[in-house]
């Protein structure tokens, strides 16, 4: 029996209700007449159920698409605007005990250089971050229990907190690492983690257990039921996802949504972000090996339907994908990319050894931060390296109150505008300067609330005065 308010893994993600969701969507998917009114549903943007918006998966309706489409088009904007927030990943270890067979940090994997960051590397790291113009990062490690400890992890964190290096700082520090207890949860929460990321890879439990053969990671369970323990031990906002590839994308999309509507029921609250990585080449792995690649138009109806799913959620695509797939996605409800990105460990402070094997995949866009902030602002999308809220107390049920109710823009829009504003001083080329200034200036224009245009003037014009950084709305 599916129970969504449940704790245990094979209850909130229940084998036969996706088996069941799948054969409803099949028996459906040419239903018109249901189709129509769940995308009405969708219109109201309170969200769909996982039964509903597998339908929607599962229709080739040219029409109905084009309106799928253009609802999740409609819905990221009114929740987030034409704001894109950016991020880097930070690579801190590529040591890994566990047995992952699509993923080159496996322990039998005995020819990829193997690395851990020093807390004077981890400096030089964020150093060259920040001179690119970062602001939040994502901190990424394999499971060892001699290397990646937790105390690395908070020593690290604070390390990071701690360098001011002429205007730049990172504000935000999001942390990608496996699960773990309730207690080192409470420790991440102290250390003022941002958000807790971790990837279900699979929600089939058959197929799980097959990819992971060996290793902590190999309890489907636990790794499962690791975002009730993360919330449990006080971390407010989760981020969710699947690695598409490694089974049935249909299946995988019903898991993902019952994911979500557990956090909701157990919690108050759903997932902050949900990513959607697709499987990549790596030192040791080819995506051939796999039979469950999906192509780029699958992807965006993906990415779509979540966004009719769960209007509210931050959605993220990284520079696993290339230009022009991220460039679509983007008008589909992704609100979060990274830019300027390295998967090796160590590969921001020097130019990237074509030798070094320690990354986790390959790079499908590898433009420098700058070039994606220009591509962006030439697409009319507003760069954001705001991270106001988290500072602010903007988090978990509060963060989604705002942003269900659609307030949390009258935050968001000045913040994304004052942050772009410091990026453009500190970091930009003249081409993207050029196309920065005269949009932030349109875009305080169309700001409704006369005290919050006439307070985000009041603060553009102090950050071009050199009288201070980093306001906050």
């Amino acid at each position: 029996m599916y129970d969504a308010h449940s704790k245990h893994a094979e209850e909130f993600i229940n084998n036969e209700e996706i088996l069941a969701t799948l054969a409803y969507a099949d028996a459906n998917k040419d239903n018109l007449a249901l189709i129509d009114s769940i995308l009405e549903k969708a219109g109201k943007m309170k969200g769909l159920t996982h039964r509903e918006a597998s339908v929607l998966l599962a229709c080739s309706d040219p029409e109905k698409l084009q309106k799928i489409y253009q609802l999740a088009n409609k819905i990221k904007h009114e929740f987030y605007g034409n704001r894109i927030v950016l991020f880097a990943p930070l690579y801190l270890s590529n040591y890994c005990i566990n047995g992952c067979t699509y993923c080159p940090y496996h322990l039998k994997n005995k020819t990829i250089q193997r690395k851990q960051l020093t807390q004077e590397e981890i400096k030089r790291e964020v150093i060259a971050l920040q001179d690119m113009g970062h602001k939040r990062l994502a901190l990424e490690a394999g499971e060892d229990p001699i290397h990646n400890t937790m105390d690395y992890y908070l020593e690290s964190i604070k390390t990071i907190y701690d360098i001011k290096h002429k205007n730049g700082a990172i504000r935000r520090v999001n942390i990608n690492i496996a699960a773990t207890t309730v207690d080192n949860y409470r420790s991440l929460k102290e250390a003022e983690i941002g958000t807790y990321i971790l990837f279900q890879e699979t929600y089939h439990k058959e197929s799980y257990q097959q990819l992971h053969p060996t290793g902590p990671k190999s309890d489907y369970n636990y790794h499962t039921e690791a975002m009730d323990r993360a919330m449990e031990g006080g971390i407010d906002d989760v981020g969710i996802g699947v690695l598409f590839g490694l089974d049935k994308y249909r299946y995988e999309f019903a898991g993902l949504l019952m994911h979500a509507e557990h956090l909701e029921a157990a919690f108050g609250v759903g997932p902050h972000t949900i990513s959607f990585p697709r499987l990549k080449s790596a030192d040791d792995i080819n995506p051939e090996d796999f039979s469950n690649g999906i192509d780029d138009d699958t992807f965006a109806k993906i990415v779509a339907c979540v966004r009719l799913a769960v209007p509210y959620t931050g959605m993220i695509v990284s520079t696993r994908e290339g230009q022009l797939v991220r460039e679509r996605v983007l008008n589909l409800g992704i609100s979060q990319i990274s830019g300027g990105s390295r998967t090796s460990v160590g590969g921001y402070y020097e130019e990237e050894d074509p030798k070094d094997n320690s990354a986790q995949f390959d790079l499908s866009d590898t433009r420098s931060l700058d070039d994606v902030v220009a591509w962006l602002m030439e697409m009319g999308h507003i760069p954001s390296f705001c991270t106001a809220c988290y500072r602010e107390g903007r988090t978990g049920d509060r963060f989604m109150a705002l942003c269900k109710s659609g307030q949390i823009q009258n935050c968001c829009h000045p913040n994304a505008l004052l942050t772009l504003q410091e990026y453009l001083m500190d970091y930009a080329s003249p081409k993207t300067k050029a196309l920065g200034e005269p949009m932030i200036q349109k875009e305080i224009a169309k700001i409704p609330n006369e005290k919050a245009k006439a307070l985000a003037l009041k603060n553009l014009t102090a950050i071009k005065n050199n009288e201070g950084r980093d306001f906050r709305f």
